[in-house]
């Protein structure tokens, strides 16, 4: 334990009270060689607020003084949240009023004042210092004068715009997009201020926004030269002394299975049905950590950059292509070195022995989720013919992976099967198509196979009781089952006692309600009211999972958490132990990584998601004003969220259904008509008419079809005129719109 976790440490667990620097070095018992090294740790630690220094020159820890460390998550209204950097800690709202300065992302200190009425059991608090700042830089649109300008953010979250004097235009002109870097934080009455460090382009010029999305969440897009360097030194072949202290398994039917246009290729398998009935299980996994050594530019690169990120057009790779898509992929044919997972599973899923050891493969076949689902669930003759020699490996495949799900189901394994959008661009980077990946038995495979990977191998690290990276995924907040409880009641469904739920409960729930109308109101609100999986150097478990022990160890190529895995996994096979010096920087080490890569995971995923949304929006741009059907995805005060066949997403907002004034039943989740007592329920199916689309904020806009509002009012003759002597729905006659087509377009009627 180095000095600055000793002086936390006494001070969480012993110091009754905030102590003066004097007194804490006094009761600490230093020596004269950390007396010296005392005071800079101190002020370090006040410095990144681990302690908080009051008023009165004292020290305490945050959570002993009713205050909270976190991250903002500010909301576009104003409002925001402070999400606790301590595990279980629930979250603390911030008024609008109470925010002060701070600004979506930055690292603060709140007070904690009270609990929130009407807000369930959240806490309150107020931000009273600001850590770190986050936003060095913001991606906006520029709108100048003769003697300043501004700086709108992209980033809706960052709700003011940034001054930028006359002399830091550099030449940017009205609506050029942007990156500004903050000179001046804001202050209570003065916006941010800024200089204009870099053009990326005009709004509207082609690939503009994806640019755009791209340095907002500061995603770099070439590597630096000393990494392009040391990646052109890597051999392209594997070396005779390379194979040294390896397991062959070259001559094992080892396959790859992935989509077709994937390039890096993490994981291979292979499946034996041994004599006594039980299963075989290989996962041999790209040995990246024979290559990436610690601390050498590419190992710098891949830690800050975290993970690959998968743009809609385009993929960010974690490692240079030469690694990425070269010596590290597990391109069939050629041989790789590999960490492999041997399990022997039983007839109940059970893992009764394992090894895991280096290894060096050569893949037998690549195989797509798209060859494997029509071999074995469309029966293609064809294909069978083909892919012949494999069909005994790929139907035990099918069978073991039937059982390791039935595993996960008994002990109560959380199942969500929301379908992945992909959307189709042609050459010139416009969408032309929008699909949905429905999971088949070929993904499934994969899945459960690499789960099973991970779990054994962080069960045997915890076994080993060295410093480690673990996925976790922490239980849900007793307030939001209560709530998620409440929506149950509505369809005769019930967790049970909420304050000590278990996975099990909500799967319960999930099997009871497949196939009926409401499954998907309530699989989307339970979804949003369980926590995100994140990185850790202790071991929480995963609620999701029902699992005691998970690591993400099969993806080292596009995850720097599995690469890390990798490196202390090896470092363990000659001993089972790693040294005490390592033990000792490991320890330090970790748990700054795992929240480093917690929060690159994030803004990868944020990126992509934008990136979808944007070609979303442009794709339907050509369908506005047809009429399409949808569910009711989302309620909100100001209008419901419709989802479409085909994964889109759009706004209904409450000012465009004045057929009636409408009320927001939050516990509910649905408005509700004041005189007419119509609801619109999350999970409801409903037909509306695309009104508007705006790529550059990403947004669709609905409004309720004529036929939904007929289907609706039932025929009523009793509705009240409005003042221009039409009822509410009349006095917004429906335009005719020209007929267009789409591939999950409504007919409409002539």
């Amino acid at each position: 334990m180095n000095l600055k976790e000793k002086i936390v440490a006494f001070m969480r667990h012993e110091a009754y009270k905030p102590l003066t620097a004097e007194d804490l070095a006094e009761e600490l018992g230093l020596k004269a060689k950390e007396l010296a090294e005392f005071w800079p740790a101190l002020e370090e630690l006040e410095q990144n607020a681990d302690i908080i220094k009051t008023r009165f020159g004292k020290y305490g820890v945050p959570e002993r003084m009713n205050l909270m460390v976190g991250t903002l998550a500010a909301s576009e209204k104003g409002f925001g949240f402070v999400l606790s950097e301590v595990p279980a800690e629930p979250d603390v709202h911030i008024p609008a009023e109470a925010m002060a300065t701070a600004m979506h992302g930055d690292r603060v200190v709140a007070r904690i004042h009270s609990r929130q009425p009407g807000h369930g059991k959240a806490r309150e608090g107020e931000i009273i210092r600001i850590v770190r700042r986050a936003n060095t830089r913001v991606v906006g649109t520029f709108e100048g004068s003769r003697h300043y300008g501004f700086v709108t953010p992209d980033e809706t979250r960052l709700r003011q715009d940034i001054f930028v004097p006359k002399g830091e235009f550099n030449g940017a002109k009205n609506g050029s997009k942007v990156v500004v870097e903050i000179t001046k934080w804001p202050e209570k009455k003065r916006s941010a201020e800024g200089r204009i460090v870099e053009l990326l382009g005009h709004k509207g010029d082609p690939g503009i926004e994806i640019l755009s999305i791209i340095k907002k969440h500061n995603l770099p897009t070439a590597f630096p030269p000393e990494v392009d360097q040391a990646a052109d030194r890597i051999p392209q072949t594997i070396e005779p002394g390379e194979i040294a202290g390896r397991r062959d398994l070259r001559d094992l039917p080892i396959v790859t299975i992935d989509s077709e246009d994937a390039r890096d290729l993490d994981d291979g398998v292979h499946v034996v049905r041994l004599k006594n009935g039980r299963y075989l299980l290989g996962v041999h996994i790209a040995d990246v950590s024979h290559y990436v050594r610690e601390n050498s530019p590419l190992d710098n690169e891949a830690r800050e950059r975290g993970t690959s990120v998968y743009l809609v057009d385009r993929v960010l790779p974690m490692l240079p292509p030469r690694l990425s898509n070269g010596i590290c992929s597990l391109n069939a044919g050629e041989d790789r070195l590999t960490l492999s997972a041997h399990m022997e599973v039983d007839h109940r899923g059970n893992v009764v022995s394992y090894e895991i050891f280096p290894s060096i493969i050569r893949v037998h076949t690549r195989l797509s989720y798209n060859i494997v689902r029509r071999v074995l669930v469309d029966n293609d003759e064809e294909l069978k013919a083909k892919y012949q020699a494999l069909l005994p490996q790929l139907e035990n495949m099918e069978r073991l992976c039937h059982i390791l799900r039935g595993r996960r189901m008994r002990r109560g394994a959380i199942d969500f099967d929301f379908p992945e959008l992909k959307v189709k661009l042609d050459d010139r980077g416009q969408p032309v198509a929008i699909e949905k990946r429905l999971r088949t038995i070929a993904e499934s495979i994969v899945e459960e196979f690499m789960l099973l990977a991970n779990e054994t191998v962080a069960e045997h690290m915890d076994g080993l009781e060295v410093p480690f990276v673990f996925r976790v995924h922490e239980e849900p907040e007793p307030e939001k089952m209560t709530k998620l409880n409440n929506l149950l009641h509505n369809f005769g469904q019930a967790l049970g006692r909420t304050e000590d739920i278990q996975p099990k409960s909500l799967q319960k729930v999930l099997g009871r309600i497949a196939g009926r109308p409401e499954e998907k109101l309530i699989s989307t609100v339970m979804l949003r009211s369980l926590k995100q999986a994140r990185y850790e150097a202790e071991n929480l478990g995963h609620f999701g999972l029902a699992a005691q022990y998970y690591t993400h160890f099969t993806s080292p190529i596009r995850r720097y958490p599995d690469l890390i895995v990798h490196r202390i996994l090896r470092e363990t096979f000659t001993t089972g132990d790693i040294s005490a010096k390592r033990r000792q920087k490991l320890a330090a080490m970790l748990p700054e990584l795992a929240l480093h890569s917690s929060r690159r995971e994030r803004a990868a995923a944020e990126a992509e998601r934008e990136t979808v949304d944007l070609k979303k929006v442009e794709y339907m741009a050509q369908f506005v004003g047809d009429e399409f059907a949808g569910i009711i995805s989302g309620v909100t005060a100001f209008g419901i969220f419709v989802e479409l066949e085909n994964g889109v997403e759009g706004l209904v907002h409450v000012s465009t259904m004045d057929d009636d004034y409408y009320h927001y039943a939050e516990e509910r989740y649905a408005l509700i008509g004041e005189r007419s007592g119509r609801v619109y329920r999350l999970g409801d199916p409903v037909k509306i008419t695309l009104r508007k689309v705006n790529p550059e904020e990403r947004t669709i806009d609905f409004e309720l079809a004529a036929s939904q509002l007929r289907a609706k009012a039932g025929g009523r003759k009793d509705a009240k005129p409005s003042k221009n002597g039409k009822s509410r729905s009349q006095a917004r006659p429906d335009k005719p719109k020209p007929k267009k087509t789409g591939p999950e377009k409504t007919r409409r009627k002539k």
